[in-house]
């Protein structure tokens, strides 16, 4: 998204409707109707209480922690978990478990979200009497059109979302409108619904209704999208998401207040039975277009969420939390990605939830539980943030933390009964966060093992290497990508790789190290002569959402030191040179395999295996870092953790000696 979106505007303010509240716009579709199914009956003790609870959750939860706090977590204007993570994780290495969970979570809701919401908008279309026969929740017709609308949706995700994006804002705000329309004449007839906002009502529901606690679970369903308010933050900034609400919250009780106020005066309770309240308030000439703009909303509040997550596995593989896999620009706005792989596993995700659940009201039932997951671990690293980044008072942070926590808690404990429900995504959730986890896990042993040595004690032997005429030249330039953070060190396999196996003579050898900022688009890079013109360093600072394409890069670097005559890249071959043909160059990468020289623990070997496993299935590290495969090759070395220390081998005569 263009820069200029993050200031408060006009523009912003329509871009960051259709951008960022399409999840918690399109909860109105489906809240109210759960609640008052699973309260069991619809009077106004219920209806108030329901209400009532709607209020407090959206100003508590979104409005106060979301809107006003968790906002102010930017990382150079970006937002989401591992920004969160980014800003905070060097107050507690532990840390990066929340951040996985939350991580994990956020994208398993990735499959549940637009299977609910575009399904929730075309049940509606059962309320026009042409179509009541036809259009039942559940019915082959309705799962047809809800599994061509997703397929279409994740099929358009590899062209980019740009030449629809612009549409985005003002659909979105034709949507709002209507929501505040339409709840604004059933209130005006009723206009006592205001009540609802005391919160004795919520507080009287909770405790003297049967199953009051247990009613959180479907209050929780108005706030799904609360989470996204902080994920989108780079899209559109903070000013514009804190204005946008308003207009937004406005309109939003508004609807819930007319469908309470509409449920309130039916003579008969029954009439509300079965009926979504949602679509009963609309007037029935106006259903049909009605139906289209909800539609067309929870498309765009998918499309959000998709893109939601393919920002959240970029962000992942740049701070090791994932693996490798192809990550493609299908146009030129900035943070604008398409994953094909995580594209069609969610794809097939809806598609199957679709088929297993078949009608909304039986998705709310198993929805939400991902996110009160999603939002604790939110809660917990805004802790350390509030503590440590804002200095704020500890009383204060204290107060913060235990109001969110009881909250959050206890929504939790409300959708924990859904677990039996959602069955289904355990085994998708569970695979995001063990992914993740082994992820980081190995790589945190791997990295124990890296031995690194003085890089000026090496220089005198490559360059003795270098002038050696009786070994063939490897290359002219040789590159290696190295993990020292210290410009005086080179890593011991490195050195071994150069010297030690067939010695690799070059020209000039480079060394090129990448540091992850915990800025979002931090694009710098500075180099270092550790020996003139024949050992280079190049440090290259990327922030955690750029994709480390080294070959690009590295020809740019050496452009321009070609262009300040800091460099002569002309062939060293004599022959070439004189046709001031150009040198080559060469990277060589160093890629591990596990070692059968290994004794582990049960806990080490557990996941060193499920990394190498889960390795085999993502990119190579050249297609990760960018390199031209002509350009690069790879050296397969074994990762030895835990060598066997003891054999008991005994030595013997040769048979036939006495």
């Amino acid at each position: 998204m263009s820069q200029h979106h993050h200031k408060l505007s006009a523009a912003g303010v329509l871009v960051t409707l259709g951008i960022i509240f399409g999840d918690i716009g399109t909860s109105p579709l489906y809240t109210l109707q759960t609640i008052l199914k699973e309260g069991g009956r619809a009077d106004a003790f219920m209806v108030l209480g329901a209400i009532s609870c709607v209020f407090w959750t959206l100003t508590l939860q979104t409005t106060f922690k979301y809107i006003f706090i968790t906002l102010q977590a930017d990382n150079r204007g970006e937002g989401g978990i591992f920004s969160l993570f980014a800003l905070v994780r060097r107050y507690g290495k532990w840390l990066a478990i929340p951040a996985i969970i939350g991580a994990g979570t956020l994208l398993a809701d990735g499959i549940i979200t637009p299977p609910i919401s575009v399904t929730s908008a075309i049940e509606g279309l059962g309320l026009v009497p042409a179509l009541s026969h036809v259009i039942i929740p559940g019915s082959t017709i309705i799962l047809v059109i809800v599994i061509v609308i997703i397929l279409l949706l994740f099929f358009f995700q590899q062209f980019g979302t740009n030449v629809v994006g612009a549409a985005f804002g003002p659909i979105m705000l034709i949507w709002f409108v209507m929501l505040g329309g339409l709840g604004l004449v059933q209130v005006a007839q009723y206009p006592i619904i205001f009540k609802a906002f005391n919160p004795v009502y919520a507080y009287d529901l909770l405790v003297k209704h049967p199953n009051g606690f247990w009613l959180l679970g479907a209050v929780f369903l108005c706030t799904t999208g609360a989470e996204a308010l902080y994920s989108d933050l780079g899209h559109c900034g903070r000013k514009n998401i804190q204005v946008s609400w308003i207009f937004v919250k406005i309109t939003l009780l508004l609807n819930y207040l007319g469908q309470g106020a509409w449920v309130l005066r039916q003579a008969n309770p029954d009439i509300v039975q079965g009926v979504n309240p949602f679509f009963a308030i609309v007037p029935h000439g106006f259903i049909i277009p009605a139906v289209v703009i909800a539609t067309l909303a929870t498309i765009i509040a998918s499309q959000a969420l998709i893109s939601g997550s393919f920002t959240l596995i970029s962000e992942a593989i740049s701070m090791n939390f994932w693996p490798r896999i192809t990550v493609k620009y299908p146009s030129n706005i900035r943070g604008q990605i398409y994953i094909p792989s995580i594209n069609w596993l969610l794809c097939i995700g809806c598609i199957l939830v679709s088929l297993y659940f078949k009608t909304s009201e039986a998705m709310t039932a198993a929805y939400g539980f991902s996110i009160t997951i999603a939002m604790l671990m939110t809660t917990i690293l805004m802790y350390y943030f509030m503590r440590y980044v804002k200095h704020w008072p500890v009383w204060l942070v204290t107060i913060i933390l235990c109001m969110f926590l009881t909250v959050e808690f206890s929504f939790f404990v409300a959708n924990a009964v859904k677990i039996l429900k959602r069955l289904f995504f355990v085994g998708f959730e569970v695979g995001l966060i063990f992914t993740m986890y082994i992820w980081f896990r190995a790589r945190k042993i791997n990295n124990r093992f890296l031995s690194f040595v003085d890089l000026a004690d090496q220089l005198p032997i490559l360059t003795a290497l270098s002038a050696d005429t009786t070994i063939s030249k490897f290359s002219t330039h040789l590159i290696y990508l190295t993990k020292a953070n210290n410009s005086k060190q080179i890593e011991q396999k490195i050195i071994y790789s150069i010297l030690s196996r067939k010695p690799k003579r070059a020209d000039v050898y480079w060394f090129l190290h990448i540091e992850r900022t915990d800025e979002p688009f931090t694009m710098e890079y500075s180099v270092e002569e550790l020996k003139d013109d024949k050992v280079i360093r190049v440090e290259f600072r990327l922030g955690f959402r750029v994709q480390p394409r080294i070959n690009v890069l590295f020809r740019k670097v050496v452009q321009e030191m070609v262009a300040n005559n800091q460099l002569d890249i002309t062939s060293r071959y004599p022959s070439l040179k004189h046709y001031h043909l150009a040198a080559d160059f060469q990277f060589v990468l160093m890629e591990k395999f596990l070692s059968y020289e290994n004794e582990f623990s049960a806990k080490e070997g557990f996941i060193l295996n499920s990394y190498f496993a889960i390795k085999r299935l993502a990119q190579s590290d050249a297609k990760a870092f960018g390199l031209d495969t002509s350009e690069t090759r790879v050296e397969k070395i074994p990762l030895v953790v835990s060598p066997v220390s003891y054999f008991n081998l005994k030595k013997i005569a040769p048979s036939g000696h006495a």
